[in-house]
């Protein structure tokens, strides 16, 4: 049992005779520094060791967790369609829920229009591969491969909506670019994508299925971000069998599928040193500047387009939006969707109607004109050919309907990712809407 000291006051001799005398053991001042030291130490190690476990594991395992920590994406391209194997592809790329890139021929897209709608439709990529994949005119020169470019281009927007911006050469760029050419197309806005696996589906008339899954899983050390080439255009069959499992080996494996975009890295081959085609003549300064200069205004350079209106906002990439006669185009229905609009399909009259706070505004798909009706308008305002349909989308001017909603375009802007367009509500028809609906 401990009992409480109890405090008495007690005169000086008293305490003298009362206090014993007491032993200390003292320890000299050296050894006191001594034990600092060795706490300090030891504080220190176990900071460090808490902090950068990698100086207890060693160099070796810094480089295997960075390695490992690295994102693995897997895009699947297929080139030389659409075809007669193309479906069966999109079939397996849908019930698989993965997204593939098809590098498509103008000529083909031509034959089987309704495939290349299928693709877009199923949120897959459509790249350019030219017109014709003739190795003999593709690269002649440079105007010729341009010319190709172009003709697919246009026929790809006609079907789809849009132009597709990534290029891929027939039978990859190595020994058949020179450093112009790479230049040419980045100058006028495409992005050239080769590939880094090489499925060897069409190396020879019928590779079957297994070599290609050997091929098409061959990824070299060190690759974290893998481009797979394959065909769905001619015969094929066998890439269609062994795609599953090729898709099934990345998946095993910790991949992310996408799709490829042109804001992507580009994979390329290096220029061959021999220079095959040395004796081609560039293309002069006028016709670059005509041609390849002027052409880039047909994108946004890449970036996405992000609309604000007032405090609310929305982000559109590339494909949900495209440039046309330096008009900004965008498709009505998904558009009017993210600012809280609704919009209707009219099939006898093919108009589209979409209803947006106070606003009607009508799209007719026949004669081009978009309008719009307000119960806080005193007329209604009419827009002529304004107003395009392609592949079931309706797509107009972003200005002309931005102005359609009642809105001002205040500004339009960009900056390293994207382009943003600011709108807002004039206040003398913000109070109109306000007295209606109050009255």
């Amino acid at each position: 049992m401990v009992q409480r000291a109890e405090f008495v006051m007690v005169d000086n001799e008293q305490q003298s005779a009362k206090i014993k005398p007491v032993h200390k053991h003292v320890f000299p001042k050296w050894s006191v520094y001594l034990l600092r030291l060795a706490v300090m130490v030891c504080v220190f190690v176990s900071y460090v060791w808490a902090a950068y476990p990698s100086y207890a594991a060693g160099a070796e395992a810094v480089g295997s967790q960075k390695e490992s920590n690295k994102e693995k994406v897997v895009y699947l391209s297929f080139d030389d369609g659409p075809g007669k194997h193309t479906r069966e592809v999109l079939d397996i790329l849908h019930e698989e829920q993965v997204q593939a890139t098809f590098f498509v021929l103008g000529e083909q897209a031509e034959r089987y229009p309704e495939l290349i709608q299928a693709a877009v439709e199923e949120g897959h990529a459509l790249g350019n591969h030219t017109y014709n994949h003739h190795y003999d005119e593709l690269y002649r020169d440079f105007k010729t491969f341009w010319k190709q470019v172009k003709q697919t281009e246009e026929i790809v927007n006609r079907i789809a909506g849009f132009r597709p911006n990534l290029v891929r050469a027939p039978g990859g760029t190595y020994g058949h670019f020179d450093q112009s050419y790479f230049d040419l197309l980045e100058l006028g806005g495409y992005t050239v994508m080769d590939w880094n696996v090489d499925s060897g589906d069409s190396k020879r008339k019928g590779v079957p299925a297994k070599e290609i899954l050997r091929n098409a899983t061959k990824v070299p050390a060190g690759t974290s971000s893998v481009i797979v080439l394959m065909h769905d255009g001619g015969a094929h069959a066998e890439t269609v069998k062994a795609l599953p499992e090729v898709i099934q080996y990345y998946r095993d494996h910790g991949y992310r599928f996408d799709t490829m975009k042109a804001e992507d890295q580009p994979v390329q081959f290096r220029v061959h040193p021999e220079g095959k085609y040395k004796s081609r003549k560039a293309p002069g300064t006028e016709w670059i500047e005509d041609h390849v200069k002027a052409n880039s205004n047909l994108w946004l350079t890449g970036k996405e387009l992000k609309v604000e209106i007032g405090l609310a906002a929305a982000t559109l990439k590339q494909g949900e939006f495209r440039v046309e006669d330096q008009r900004i185009m965008v498709p009505l229905r998904p558009f009017m969707k993210k600012f809280g609009g609704s919009t209707r399909w009219d099939v006898e009259s093919r108009t589209a109607t979409a209803v947006w706070k106070d606003r009607v505004i009508q799209a007719d798909s026949v004669s081009g004109e978009l309008k719009t009706t307000s119960t806080s308008l005193l007329h209604d305002r009419t827009i002529q050919g304004g107003v395009q349909s392609q592949g079931g989308t309706i797509w107009v001017p972003l200005r002309e309907l931005l102005e359609m909603m009642g809105l001002n375009l205040s500004s339009l802007h960009a900056n390293d990712s994207e382009w943003v367009v600011k709108a807002n509500m004039p206040l003398a028809a913000a109070l109109s809407i306000y007295l209606h609906r109050t009255i």
